[in-house]
């Protein structure tokens, strides 16, 4: 049964993720300048790649920033299903960036290792207040941005969050590597620290891009929800039973379609009158989301 509004996002929805996305660009604007300038007066290869790690982050925050507007448009004759997969193939390109940086960390602190680069103490002061402030506004808006994510289901801003919270480790990490060589002058501990980074934005890299690529090929959606919409279907005494449930998302809409068999002395009236009814039913409860059904009259033969 079709609908015009299915699929769509209510304005509060929209709303949020726009000004989720917006604080994100805002506050990666900032820190990463802050960033630039500590390394420049440090000279950290640590700090140095936690800049460049932060510009990546804008980077993605720009494209979270965009992609949340032109997903939330609605269904056009070109878009039928809506524009919802902007959303996945930007998380997807995001990963992509984060696998980039990982190399160009990996380089920069092997040469670092090799020359025996030795940081001067005077320095790191500075560099220890940015990174310990940038630590912390990093969790604040990660946290932030998570429930924004959870709210709406939206893929770009759970993935711009998920950066943020990578931001909020590694921020932790470099301070932590500053303190050490002011503390002690070892030569190592800044490069060493460049290579765990590394590994850890990686891993890091490899669930964004997962999350990203099984929205792209339609995975059906989590079991759980599965479970509710078979709840909603079965608790109406209309519906003599139902097949052919299936389900994806596409950015933060979940696209759900099934067949109901109902009585087949009812009419046409009364047929779809049910069948609308539950699709209000399930976008109320897995919102948003785009819900299609098709209903068969009951059949003993078939049965």
């Amino acid at each position: 049964m079709a609908n015009p509004l299915r699929g769509a996002e209510t304005p509060d929805t929209s709303r949020a993720k726009r000004l989720a996305a917006g604080l994100s660009v805002a506050f990666n604007v900032t820190v990463t300048l802050l960033k630039f300038i500590a390394a420049a007066v440090t000279g950290s290869v640590s700090l140095l790649s936690e800049a460049v790690h932060s510009a990546t982050d804008l980077v993605a925050s720009a494209l979270a920033f965009i992609s949340v507007r032109v997903a939330a448009a609605p269904p056009d004759e070109e878009h039928p299903f809506g524009h919802g997969k902007i959303e996945s193939l930007t998380g997807f390109a995001e990963a992509i960036m984060i696998f980039m940086i990982v190399i160009y960390i990996v380089i920069e602190a092997a040469q670092r290792l090799v020359a025996r680069h030795l940081l001067s103490a005077a320095p790191l002061n500075f560099g220890l207040v940015i990174m310990g402030a940038s630590a912390i506004g990093s969790l604040a808006v990660s946290i932030y941005m998570r429930g924004i994510a959870k709210r709406t289901g939206s893929t770009a801003i759970y993935v711009n969050s998920q950066h943020l919270r990578i931001d909020f480790v590694t921020s932790l990490g470099v301070f932590t590597g500053l303190a050490i060589t002011k503390l002690t002058s070892w030569p190592y501990a800044d490069p060493l620290l460049a290579i765990l980074l590394a590994i850890w934005v990686c891993i890091g890299a490899v669930q964004l891009s997962l999350r990203a690529f099984h929205e792209l090929i339609d995975v059906r959606l989590p079991p759980a929800e599965i479970e509710k919409i078979r709840k909603l279907i079965e608790q109406d005494t209309g519906v003599i039973s139902y097949h052919r449930l299936r389900t994806r998302r596409a950015g933060s809409v979940r696209n759900i379609d099934f067949h109901i068999v109902v009585p087949s002395e009812w009419s046409v009236v009364q047929a779809h009158a049910l069948a609308d009814a539950l699709e209000k039913t399930i976008r109320a409860e897995l919102q948003p989301a785009d819900v299609v059904i098709h209903v068969d009259p009951y059949d003993p033969i078939r049965v």
